[in-house]
């Protein structure tokens, strides 16, 4: 749904317990006893009719009796009550509902929904734990235990799973802002979840346990905006096939594919790791050495064996061990003993006292190529371990966010640990540990990069014949048929400038076949045509390389024979008879498409052949794609390093590689009853690439297309143009492109204006903010730039409006910014004119805008649009703003 309401659900003011008990181990009597132990400062109401007084606290018979209606109310009582308990509820002026009970069926779970609906009130569950707010001592939930306070939030779809960490975490002094158990998601969801934390000041990372999505576009759109603010981390259940099946059968939700998951993540600028553990790992890491950008490490030890296993960790992690610089080096082998490691990892030897670890770091500190720096230690005899990491620190301050430590031991280390932590120098108890950590971290900076990125549909260099595949399509539907054939899938991907080897569909006949074969000329590739055979090859229905037309012949017999032998029932159309492709150092590839049950359509990308299924090389990305998110997909396959060249192998045409992907991923877009593509093989070489094979399969339920795309892609059909005071403006979205054009104009604009937008007056502007006003979510955000070509012929932004709609996409907050030297001719009306009609056009019910009471011009172009001052806003206040509002 959205945010609404929330805060009765997290920060209530009353809390009513419906179905609170006193018999010992139900979820009533557990439910009331720890609302009450941990100390809840706001008002408490139980109600059950079997009862006076619980814990010598009133109980009320029913809602009517209820002195007032809780903002909160949880629900512990037979699943036949909840539907009426709500409505009634609702009607007192309760906003936010707690269902513990479980097993609810369809019926009852959808009367529920219907008697909320009408108040907007928001209910969490059912069939979960409850909820936990520790720093106001609200515990909503029949947990065996309370939380401490901190700045994490956690968020689970499996009660048994909140119970364990809550339990966990208390034994190691971790605390959280929230615990939530999700249960069914009735309402209440992942997505309700990350806007509401994104936006909560007290929470500083999201850790979520996830078995299944639901609403994929909803989550991925709440994700990626909570991720630009803060660490997201998951646990998602279910990489393997039982584990799938048995999330599936817990949610009672279809879990998708895991790869498609992964790619998800990685598109949102998540972190997904594998453990519990892992999770509050990932999130302390984050939290102390998020700033390290560091893509190797240097491992400096004073014992060997823990240099080895930290250096297999390593390996086993893809974590690359820096080279020592030559400076670097030298200045080791003067300060070190002789018979130190002469390497990565650096073994300054067991007794080494702390001014040889200060001279160490010293030496890396000046070496930027040495990378992050895993400091380890294993305690000795010679020196305490406090005292040298008292010597340590000191340095490690002069290069912050660049020092991982890990204290090898227990008590012996205890103070010395202690003293980096004191010093926000992130420490682990093991090499492996530490290790991970810093991979984790690399991670998660790769998808925050491909959070970054936010392409349009329309990547590809030459325009698509798309009225030519949607022909070809539709004739394929008319007849009745889900597969194309291999000729009809080619002019397909002819039309989107893929390029195919010619290939001639005909009869039966050999006179055919040979006729085909001369027209073409030798050598060709002969293949079978049935709408009942799919793989080809597994039945006989291939010959390759066949050099002349008694061969060609002989080879057509032969394989009529052995595919009617193989598949007696298929229904045989004909033969394709196809030029055989055969460049100097080519790799065969696949590249394919498919529509994810939860994630919509998906690309795949790998090696290809005969025997895909069984190299398993393949990785998979969420369209749409541009060029960077292609070659980072080809980057994730084992494949890619053949394809970069090697010995006397020439490196094959990346960028004809990564054509072949943004035909696929606009084809995608443009033609939604695509279900399934596959390019196999997709033959590599230094000059290009072509496809030799093709199958396309197509459904009229059209359940693809940019409509269904996990992510929104860049809005070009928004792109307008104008006539503006003799000029020809673009009214367009903004891009991440625009980077540097959009820093220009803010470099034009005198520090009055600015100060007249934003409140304030400044000088400069961070890379991260440039980078947050241009890469946007135009799901939830928009700002449109007006346009035009300068003297030089080069593009320059004039103006820009901004809008930022709530979760419930009800309200929109926007501003307006123009050029310092073309305020007054306006451009500002252009820009107002352009931001409401997108808002009326999304469905959103009020613009509103926060200016500053001398700030004339805007308010003016405010009243002339048709705003209001809104009545919280009135002249009499001593505040300095107003805030107007425009009803759509």
């Amino acid at each position: 749904m959205s945010i609404r309401n929330l805060d009765f659900l997290f920060d209530p003011s009353s809390v009513a317990v419906i179905g609170a008990s006193d018999r010992p181990a139900s979820v009533g009597a557990t439910v009331w006893h720890n609302l009450l132990t941990a100390g809840y400062g706001g008002a408490l109401y139980a109600v059950n009719p079997k009862h006076r007084q619980i814990d010598g606290r009133q109980v009320h018979p029913n809602l009517a009796a209820l002195p007032a209606a809780p903002d909160l109310a949880i629900i512990c009582t037979p699943p036949a009550t909840v539907p009426g308990l709500v409505a009634e509820l609702g009607k007192r002026g309760t906003r936010a509902v707690i269902v513990m009970t479980a097993g609810l069926d369809a019926e009852q779970k959808q009367a529920v929904l219907d008697a909320a609906q009408p108040h907007l009130l928001r209910l969490l569950g059912p069939n979960c734990i409850g909820l936990l707010t520790p720093r106001l001592k609200l515990n909503a939930s029949f947990a065996h235990t309370d939380a401490l306070a901190g700045e994490m939030a956690f968020v689970s779809q499996s009660g048994a799973l909140v119970t364990a960490m809550l339990d966990w975490a208390r034994a190691r002094q971790i605390g959280f802002s929230h615990f939530v158990s999700l249960g069914e998601s009735m309402d209440v969801d992942f997505g309700d979840m990350l806007d509401y934390l994104a936006s909560d000041v007290r929470t500083r990372s999201i850790l979520l346990y996830v078995e299944s999505i639901v609403a994929a576009q909803k989550f991925m759109s709440a994700a990626r905006a909570a991720a630009r603010n803060k660490p997201v981390i998951i646990v998602k259940a279910g990489r393997s096939v039982s584990g799938m099946r048995a999330a599936q059968s817990h949610t009672g939700a279809l879990a998708g594919s895991d790869l498609v998951f992964d790619a998800a993540i990685r598109r949102a600028g998540m972190l997904r790791v594998d453990t519990l553990q892992d999770l509050l790992l990932a999130a302390e890491t984050l939290a102390r050495f998020a700033g390290n950008r560091d893509k190797s490490l240097t491992i400096l030890t004073n014992g060997g064996g823990a240099g080895v296993l930290a250096a297999d960790a390593a390996a086993v992690a893809g974590v690359r061990l820096a080279e020592l610089g030559e400076a670097t080096r030298a200045r080791l082998d003067a300060e070190l003993p002789v018979n130190w490691s002469q390497g990565n990892p650096i073994d300054i030897i067991g007794d080494a006292p702390a001014a040889r670890y200060v001279s160490t770091l010293d030496a890396l500190k000046e070496d930027a190529s040495a990378g992050a720096i895993l400091f380890m230690h294993a305690p000795t005899a010679i020196v305490p371990s406090a005292e040298i990491a008292r010597a340590c620190l000191p340095l490690i301050r002069a290069m912050p966010q660049r020092v991982l430590g890990c204290w090898l031991g227990d008590a012996a280390v205890a103070e010395a640990r202690a003293e980096f932590n004191a010093a926000g120098v992130p420490c682990y108890d093991t090499p492996e540990e530490a290790v991970r950590a810093f991979a984790l971290l690399t991670t998660y900076r790769a998808n925050q990069a491909a959070l970054l990125e936010a392409p349009d549909t329309r990547q590809a260099e030459r325009v698509p014949d798309v009225h030519r595949a949607r022909s070809v399509i539709a004739a394929t539907m008319a007849e009745g048929r889900e597969m194309l054939s291999e000729a009809e899938a080619k002019t397909v991907l002819d039309a989107y400038n893929v390029r195919v080897v010619r290939t001639l569909a005909v009869g039966l006949e050999p006179a055919l076949v040979v006729g085909a074969g001369d027209a073409i000329g030798y050598p060709v590739a002969l293949k079978i045509i049935s709408k009942d055979i799919s793989h080809k090859s597994d039945v006989g229905g291939v010959t390759l390389d066949l050099s002349n037309a008694d061969s060609l012949r002989t080879a057509a017999q032969a394989m009529l024979v052995r595919v009617r032998e193989r598949c007696p029932d298929a229904d045989l159309q004909g033969f394709a008879v196809q030029a055989m492709a055969c460049p100097a150092h080519a790799r065969e590839l696949i590249v394919g498409a498919s529509v994810d049950s939860v994630f919509g359509p998906v690309l795949l990308f790998g090696a290809g052949g005969t025997a895909v299924e069984v190299t398993a090389d393949r990785a998979i990305a969420l369209p749409p794609l541009n060029s960077l998110l292609a070659r980072d997909l080809i980057g994730r396959t084992r494949v890619a390093r053949l394809l970069a060249g090697y010995r006397e192998s020439p490196a094959a045409d990346i960028g004809a590689v990564v054509t072949v992907l943004l035909a696929v991923s606009q084809m995608l877009a443009d033609l939604p009853e695509i279900v399934e593509l596959d390019i196999n093989p997709l033959v590599a070489h230094p000059a290009g690439a072509i496809a030799l094979d093709a199958r396309i399969r197509v459904s009229a339920g059209a359940p693809g297309g940019a409509q269904h795309f996990a992510i929104r892609p860049y809005p070009s059909e928004l792109i307008e143009t104008v006539e503006w005071r003799g000029r020809r403006l673009t009214l367009r979205p903004i891009r991440p492109e625009d980077e540097a054009q959009h820093l220009a104009f803010l470099e034009r604009l005198d520090p009055q204006d600015i100060r007249m937008r934003i409140f304030y007056s400044r000088r400069s502007i961070e890379r991260s903010e440039l980078a947050r006003l241009t890469q946007i979510d135009y799901a939830r955000e928009m700002a449109f730039i007006a346009e035009a070509v300068n003297a030089e012929g080069q593009a320059e932004t004039l103006g820009t409006v901004r809008l930022v709609a709530n979760a419930d996409n009800v309200e929109a907050e926007f501003g307006i910014i123009l050029r310092s030297d073309l305020k007054g001719m306006g451009l500002g009306t252009v820009l107002m004119e352009r931001i409401v009609r997108y808002a009326r056009g999304r469905g959103m019910r009020y613009l509103v805008a926060t200016v500053l009471r001398e700030n004339a011009r805007m308010i003016a172009l405010a009243k002339a649009s048709g705003f209001e001052i809104a009545p919280e806003a009135a002249p009499a206040s001593d505040d300095d703003t107003l805030k107007l509002r425009l009803a759509l």
